[in-house]
């Protein structure tokens, strides 16, 4: 039923009446109190906005609007997916690649500590109070003897290093050589790293890479919460295990290059860059340095890191940002998004097995016509052949509008029309149209189809309407369609132009 013909007029004050004289959303106290959470949320000023709304919330019939109501980061959420997904235009988004010039320098840092040792401790300390938030990375370093009539030498049985950290992520070498990285998550920080490493005859080196990943700034006692190692043993010699959190280890706070901002046009002659033919590829440790080109177009750029491990990007002596395309669980997803009753995070999870993130925003300004410098740091291993720029552009776009889907801006309730709203990005226009249907389609975009009630004239009325524009608004009304059509069925349309 239509929303002019379910609601009375939106009154200034007090609940929603439908024709049957039924309050929506149970009780008056209830419609006052999200009003006023939408108020003070929202920002909204006008009582006749805030009705809209909740006139959308009712007739879409999303259950647990009650329970949203008595919370308010619930009540952002719901509204923010409903001002998303009611009536709106969904873009089908194609990446292009435009691949990088082979003129690759690169720099590779001890793994270790660098120049002079900051200090040296029996025990471990906490990463951000000793690095007072001045680098991401923190060095350990300590030495281990091992006797030459140990088994794991000759059997193949490596021992396993285990340690536990306070988060957010670490990387662990033996001398020199990369064994294994750990991390927690976006959840919980702390984790258990337990990795088998190789270990030989006689002194070796172990180098623990401590790493933050952006600090808490919120919750009880946020100030309290530390990160990095809190203890180390080894596992699996012939003495048992051996605890090494008490033994000395030896601290360096950041990277060489970090501390000498090689990622920018002065600090990169601080050090000795090597020109190579092909980058190294699953090379820990390492920086690349590359001049490139600005890819044509005006479309947003995006860096594609998909086949990186993990570090950090510049163009330009400006910070990209952090990269790392760990992939999702593979569990924990949906084939159908329903965010009716009770919210839960990972109700409409999406994405699983794939990188969290691909590509990062590079904004168009920070291009120059020439001369751009690239630089990557890469803390364990990728192929940076594969990195490359990629623009976004739009290349379909779809729209799907029903007269239960009113228009959230409006002056007048009496004269809300539903209407389909399509916009092209800057410079493109309206080309053709794959699909459009009016009455009952089905389906979502890109896979559209016609219902049991169609206006077959509904592609020739759009294309005479909005070919070669730029963008279009075309109402649901008998000026246009075939209104009469079904009469007992909800007006609904749908479009998917190319």
């Amino acid at each position: 039923m239509s929303s002019n013909r379910a609601f009375q007029q939106c009154p200034k004050y007090g609940p929603r009446i439908g024709p049957d004289g039924s309050r929506h959303l149970g009780a008056e106290i209830r419609i006052v109190r999200l009003k006023m959470l939408l108020i003070r949320l929202l920002g909204f000023s006008k009582k006749e906005e805030v009705c809209i709304i909740i006139i959308c919330i009712t007739v879409g019939q999303i259950s647990g609007v009650r329970l949203a109501a008595r919370s308010s980061p619930q009540v952002m959420i719901m509204m923010h997916r409903l001002m998303n997904t009611v009536g709106s235009q969904t873009s089908n988004i194609t990446m292009l690649p435009e691949k990088l010039k082979n003129n690759w320098e690169i720099f590779v840092e001890k793994a270790g500590i660098w120049g002079k040792a900051d200090f040296t401790r029996n025990g471990f300390v906490d990463h951000i109070n000793t690095t007072k938030d001045t680098a991401d990375y923190f060095w350990h370093t300590t030495r281990l003897l091992v006797d030459q009539n140990e088994k794991f030498l000759t059997n193949g049985i490596k021992p396993t290093l285990v340690i536990e950290s306070k988060g957010h992520a670490l990387h662990a070498f033996v001398n020199g050589i990369l064994q294994a990285s750990g991390s927690g998550n976006g959840t919980v920080s702390p984790f258990t790293f337990k990795s088998p490493v190789s270990l030989k005859a006689g002194y070796n080196e172990i180098a623990i890479l401590s790493m933050t990943m952006g600090l808490q700034n919120a919750g009880s006692f946020y100030e309290w919460v530390g990160a990095g190692l809190t203890s180390a043993k080894l596992e699996g010699i012939k003495n048992g295990t051996v605890d090494l959190t008490s033994t000395a280890w030896t601290y360096k706070i950041g990277l060489e290059g970090e501390r000498l901002r090689i990622y920018n046009a002065d600090g990169a002659k601080n050090v000795k860059w090597t020109k190579v033919s092909e980058p190294p590829k699953n090379q820990p440790l390492t920086w690349y340095k590359a001049i490139v080109d600005a890819p044509p177009g005006d479309e947003p750029i995006g860096l594609d890191m998909v086949h990186m491990g993990k570090g950090l990007a510049w163009l330009n002596g400006e910070q990209i940002g952090r990269y790392w395309p760990r992939k999702a669980p593979f569990d924990k997803c949906v084939k159908t998004c329903d965010y009716r009753g009770k919210f839960n995070p990972d109700k409409c999870n999406r994405g699983c097995g794939e990188p969290t993130q691909r590509w990062y925003h590079v904004p168009r300004s920070w291009f120059k016509p020439s001369g751009n410098v690239l630089v990557i740091f890469e803390e364990k291993g990728g192929d940076p052949t594969q990195i490359s720029f990629s623009r976004r552009k739009v290349s379909a776009l779809c729209a799907h509008v029903s007269e239960d889907h009113p228009s959230f801006v409006t002056d007048n309730m009496q004269n809300i029309k539903p209407r389909l709203e399509l916009k092209c990005p800057n410079n493109t226009h309206i080309s053709g149209f794959k699909f459009a249907s009016y009455r009952t389609p089905t389906g979502t975009c890109q896979s559209y189809a016609v219902g049991d009630c169609h206006d077959p004239d509904s592609i020739s009325i759009l294309e005479k309407l909005c070919l070669n524009k730029n963008e279009c608004v075309v109402e649901l009304s008998e000026e246009h369609f075939k209104t009469e059509l079904c009469p007992d069925k909800t007006e609904t349309c749908c479009a998917s132009n190319v």
